[in-house]
């Protein structure tokens, strides 16, 4: 099968698409045919061994895969060869082929395309995961979603609007507001051009928002964080920018503020059925047409590094898949 192989960790452009046996079929395990395969800015910082995680080279990247099942490991039930699955894992998902444990898959919605398949999981994962048990949003609540065009922004915009949320989304260029916009954003701020906590507290009335989501980081943390109000939930998601901020801790007990941090991966590992709910939930809102990912570009599993280039570049407006 083709894959793409990271022999050790070096920049995404060495990296390499081959030819390489098909993996083993263990017992308990899912051997899944892939059609798409989400590409998220971890997948680059892993190759490049800047992740927390450093698995064992060489390896097979790619945390989540939407397909069809083509073969049963022994003593797998409850999954049926020729089903349309999504598969979360945190490797291997860059081939023509995964395997995975049962309990990784989700039975795919017909309505499905297995473009959006791919690109659903991690990031509403993460968002609904991050809105839901983490900040508690209620209805009526104001939240800032930072970097609101990009894959789990647009997918926080969306999500917070069917939860009944007030957002305010904030990117760097006209194009991508336009697209917050159309997510269902009330409210827009170019933080390229704008004074970001100024902005806010005009919107809010000089209240602050309730919720901050941040996957960027950098020079917009402190900002962000001080255009929140009284009980605010700061998300930390990631750092899309590069650098990691270092906040004045009295900002904190300012307002009586709350910075939270967000690991999806690790908690619906230790809470499946929580998750499993989550992801219910999430589908549900897919089938009402209230959330529905946005594809920004489509490549080749041989045209990965133009993939790659378009996450770190921040070109991606949505999510970027790759196909077999």
């Amino acid at each position: 099968m083709r894959a793409l192989v990271c022999e050790e960790f070096a920049p995404y452009e060495e990296l390499s698409v081959h030819d390489v046996p098909d993996p083993e079929l263990a017992e308990g395990m899912v051997m899944v045919d892939v059609k798409a395969a989400g590409v998220n800015f971890p997948d680059v910082l892993l190759v490049e061994g800047k992740y927390q995680m450093k698995p064992p080279t060489p390896f097979v990247p790619g945390m989540e895969a939407s397909g069809v099942v083509s073969a049963l490991g022994e003593g797998v039930q409850g999954v049926e060869i020729g089903q349309r699955v999504i598969v979360a894992t945190m490797l291997g998902a860059f081939a023509e082929k995964v395997p995975a444990a049962a309990n990784q898959l989700v039975p795919m919605p017909d309505s499905m395309s297995f473009e959006e398949g791919a690109a659903f999981t991690t990031i509403y994962g993460t968002s609904y995961h991050a809105l839901k048990q983490r900040a508690d949003l209620k209805k009526g609540e104001t939240i800032l979603v930072l970097g609101a065009a990009g894959g789990v922004g647009l997918a926080t915009v969306q999500i917070a609007k069917a939860m009944g949320a007030t957002v305010i989304a904030a990117a760097s260029s006209a194009e991508k507001l336009q697209i917050a916009s159309d997510a269902g954003a009330d409210h827009l701020i170019n933080y390229a051009e704008d004074d970001l906590k100024k902005a806010v507290k005009e919107l809010t009335g000089g209240k602050g928002v309730d919720v901050v989501y941040d996957p960027v980081g950098g020079d917009l943390a402190e900002p962000a964080l001080r255009a929140t109000g009284w009980g605010a939930r700061y998300l930390v998601i990631g750092f899309a920018a590069g650098d990691i901020p270092k906040i004045p801790l009295n900002l904190v007990l300012l307002n009586s503020r709350d910075i939270r941090g967000v690991f999806w991966g690790s908690w619906a590992g230790q809470f499946p059925r929580e998750n499993a709910q989550n992801i219910k939930e999430l589908f549900d809102l897919y089938e009402a047409g209230k959330i529905k990912p946005r594809i920004s570009a489509s490549y080749d599993l041989e045209e990965f590094k133009q993939a790659f280039a378009d996450i770190m570049e921040r070109r991606v407006k949505g999510k970027v898949v790759l196909t077999t």
